[in-house]
């Protein structure tokens, strides 16, 4: 069945129609392109046929290209990759071209037919670039649509003739929240911003669609830039207000990747240097800077991550095969920052809550945590009052545990004090039904060691929200030893019902996210200790793509939180405890006061505000400035390895158990270089072999912390990469 068809009315207008029947969102497949330009060239050769409108056969128009074709372009481009893939490019360029030109004369410019677009709802990608190169674009109102072009968020840019028309229609400085940064926008902000042309009543977008057509001139449908004496608006590069654009952008795009992400230089590269010649060569400058994008490793590994991956892990890859688990009630303890924000998405996803905690004036505040979200929504017009009353009467404050009976899940989120969960669980244990699953919410402390204080330790299970709960993306589910499937099944569905991306990971101190963080920020610390100059670290830090440095980091997550984790890993360790060195630091930073942002103080200075200002001067006066300093390189080497080397010891233990979530875990959990693709995917890039010898030249220096995994010097010497060896899951060689 074909992903188009086509019918043509009494009038003449031909309506061809997007319906991907196999998915609830047109995707444009190779074969859907063919189908699709097969209907243009036949209401082009129609004699009777005066026009043509492109519209959806559903509630939106389209979610962009398949990204699982992009992600296989390379490989299927032949023994000449980059030639196979330019040409693939040019050919979809002139696809598109005969839609916009649509049978005009091309001394003329006149003869042509006009061809509308009709979008009901969102459109995104590929979905949007169809249109750019149709004559005029009609929108439904739909303040739910989105209209953008995001490709930048997954490495890549709009390669379709988006880039190059979105800049030549609105200009460069206009097209920069578009393009550069990925701005998505409802129908109405799309309209004002030039993007498409009309917006009117769903029930009148077809009609409206077909009057257009049956009305163009031929000045109508000629683009701007194919007319005589076209100029850029705002200017070209060489106008002087456009070279200042131009200058901007440059700086802006830098300063936001740090010169790491390959796509927003190249996308830059690729409007500046189109801007200067003809259309049709501007649409193959953007062809040759597409094709340079996707032979960069980093564009397939971000794909492959941030879309790929991730939408696997959210439909459930390694979810337990058993009935669903759906979450109708759930009872949160604790009204802390943690518990009020898991009562608030749990809420607006529709869930009936009870939020408990010991004083009913703390249970309130941790209702009123939802409140202050939706009013910030509201005054953004993004939420309406109707719905913070609806989500608010979702949740129930109190003190009173017998509101618990009838949850079928429970998010314990109190102190990280094993004691003091233990009581909890007992306490819970005793009203709810012997079907309720029981959830622990922890950052460190082990599962299995937690569970001992249940009843029913296969209804046991630990789950790691990152804060803001509202904000982060990622939930860390944690099985212990006799956690069963009900368990991780009732999680997964859970997060997947509150719309954040799960990953499943096996119970040992830490899990997998803190176990790679630590490290990180502990690397820094003792950087910090040895008189390597903080700037040094935090900016290092940042060009290799991290959003925050490490000693940013402990003053967001705060000082006093290091030394607590610090005491109790050391009892929990003994005399296998390997960081002094970084306690010798933080425990000095909080008997001065610095405990981080909280304080206004920490390893950065704060006005009485709370703003970050510059690097604490008074730091080298306990830890002196070393006179020489290491080379760049050495110091990212240590960042990088302190997080990549647990990720791959994670997967040695059998904590980790796909490398999928090793990689979809680190980016959005703690925002690991997201232009690598992960841990994993970025010892894919540099090869086993480059990252044991970068290994072995740390740990002569540095000592045993760099040590290579055995696993890892063992693909080194086979010439494996993870990917290769793993595929998309687990892979018993690990072990």
């Amino acid at each position: 069945m074909t992903d188009f068809t086509y019918s043509v009315d009494a009038d003449g207008v031909a309506v061809i129609t997007w319906d991907v029947k196999a998915k609830s969102m047109n995707v444009l497949s190779l074969e859907g392109l063919d189908a699709l330009m097969a209907h243009i060239d036949t209401a082009l050769a129609d004699d009777e046929v005066k026009g043509a409108v492109i519209t959806s056969g559903k509630d939106t128009f389209a979610g962009g290209m398949d990204l699982n074709i992009i992600a296989s372009m390379k490989d299927s481009a032949g023994d000449n990759p980059a030639k196979g893939l330019f040409d693939g490019l040019m050919e979809f360029h002139a696809k598109l071209r005969k839609i916009e030109r649509a049978g005009m004369d091309p001394k003329t410019n006149k003869g042509g037919k006009p061809i509308a677009a009709a979008l009901p709802g969102t459109a995104l990608g590929i979905g949007l670039e169809i249109p750019l190169a149709c004559h005029h674009i009609f929108a439904a109102e739909n303040p739910k649509a989105k209209i953008g072009l995001p490709e930048i968020k997954v490495g890549i840019f709009p390669g379709a003739g988006g880039t190059t028309r979105v800049s030549r229609k609105l200009g460069a400085m206009a097209a920069s929240p578009i393009l550069l940064q990925g701005q998505m926008m409802d129908p109405k902000k799309a309209k004002a911003s030039g993007v498409i042309d009309e917006v009117v009543p769903a029930d009148e977008l077809l009609s409206t669609a077909k009057a257009w057509v049956l009305s163009a001139t031929d000045a109508d449908i000629l683009k701007p830039w194919d007319a005589k004496g076209w100029k850029m608006p705002g200017g070209a590069p060489y106008h002087p207000a456009g070279f200042m654009t131009f200058v901007g952008a440059s700086a802006m795009v830098n300063g936001q990747t740090q010169g790491v992400y390959p796509a927003a230089k190249a996308m830059l590269s690729a409007i500046y240097e189109g801007a200067q010649v003809p259309f049709d060569v501007a649409l193959k400058i953007e062809a040759r800077w597409f094709t340079n994008v996707l032979m960069n490793p980093s564009s397939g590994a971000m794909i492959r991550s941030l879309f790929i991956n991730k939408e696997a892990l959210e439909k459930g890859a390694n979810r337990p095969d058993v009935a669903d688990q759906r979450v109708n009630k759930v009872g949160v303890i604790g009204a802390g920052m943690m518990g009020a924000g898991i009562a608030y998405v749990s809420a607006n996803a529709g869930i009936d809550v009870v939020l408990i905690d010991a004083k009913q004036e703390s249970a309130d505040k941790g209702k009123s945590y939802s409140e202050g979200i939706l009013d910030k929504g509201i005054s953004r017009k993004k939420v309406t009052p109707e719905k913070k009353e609806q989500v608010v009467a979702r949740i129930n404050a109190t003190t009173d545990y017998d509101a618990l009976k009838g949850c079928d899940l429970i998010v314990e989120a109190v102190f990280e004090d094993p004691s003091v969960k233990a009581e909890v669980t007992a306490k819970v244990e005793a009203i709810v039904g012997e079907d309720c699953i029981f959830a622990t919410n922890t950052s460190t402390l082990p599962i299995t060691d937690l569970a001992k204080a249940s009843k029913r330790a296969d209804q046991f299970i630990g789950i790691h929200f990152f804060s803001p709960v509202d904000k982060m993306l990622l939930v860390e589910i944690i099985k212990g030893k006799k956690t069963g499937d009900v368990a991780v099944a009732k999680a997964l569905d859970f997060v997947r019902q509150i719309r954040k991306t799960p990953i499943v990971v096996n119970d040992e101190r830490f899990f997998y996210a803190n176990r790679c963080i630590i490290p990180y920020i502990n690397e820094g610390v003792r950087m910090a200790a040895e008189g390597v100059e903080l700037p040094l670290i935090e900016n290092a830090a940042k060009l290799l793509g991290m959003p925050l440095g490490p000693l940013q980091l402990i003053d967001e997550t705060s000082v006093d939180l290091g030394v607590k984790i610090a005491k109790a890993t050391k009892a929990a360790m003994g005399d296998a405890y390997p960081d002094e060195a970084v306690d010798e630091v933080v425990f000095w930073l909080a008997e001065q006061g610095r405990l981080g942002r909280k304080a206004n103080a920490g390893f950065y200075d704060y006005n009485e505000k709370g703003k970050r200002g510059a690097l604490w001067s008074g730091f080298a006066d306990e830890f002196p400035v070393a006179e020489s300093q290491p080379e760049l390189d050495e110091v990212q080497h240590r960042m990088i390895m302190a997080q990549v080397l647990e990720a791959v010891r994670a997967l040695e233990a059998g904590v980790l158990t796909d490398i999928r979530e090793g990689d979809v875990g680190a980016i959005l959990g703690w925002g690991f270089m997201p232009w690598s693709g992960g841990p994993f995917s970025w010892l894919d890039i540099i090869g086993a072999a480059q990252a044991v010898d970068i290994c072995d030249k740390l740990t002569a220096t540095h000592g045993s912390r760099f040590e290579t995994p055995a696993l890892l010097r063992e693909m080194a010497a086979a010439g494996e990469t993870f990917y290769g060896r793993f595929g998309s899951g687990s892979d018993q060689k690990a072990a």
